[in-house]
């Protein structure tokens, strides 16, 4: 069940979410630092990619992210989403 998943668990998932949407080496994104920005050179999202991750993101953990949080702030980094989705993960 997702709610058994800590955060260091939901990010090294989100790390292989965010490799495949990017179309990168799942170890170069697993050793990347979590500051890393996700739009940003090193991981160079699209904004299709983005799309997709957010799709899997959704489907995995049950977290809309683009409705949850509106500006995006959350895809800023990995740190920031594997935060945003481990927060949202907690039954209310």
């Amino acid at each position: 069940m997702t709610d058994t998943l800590d955060r260091g668990a939901v990010e090294r998932e989100l790390r292989s979410m965010i490799a495949e949407a990017a179309r990168l080496d799942e170890t170069f994104v697993g050793e990347l630092p979590a500051d890393t920005d996700l739009f940003g050179p090193r991981i160079g999202l699209t904004s299709l990619a983005g799309v997709t991750l957010l799709g899997a993101v959704d489907r995995r953990f049950g977290v809309d992210v683009a409705a949850l949080d509106l500006s995006l702030d959350s895809l800023q980094s990995i740190a920031t989403l594997s935060d945003f989705v481990a927060a949202h993960l907690q039954p209310s």
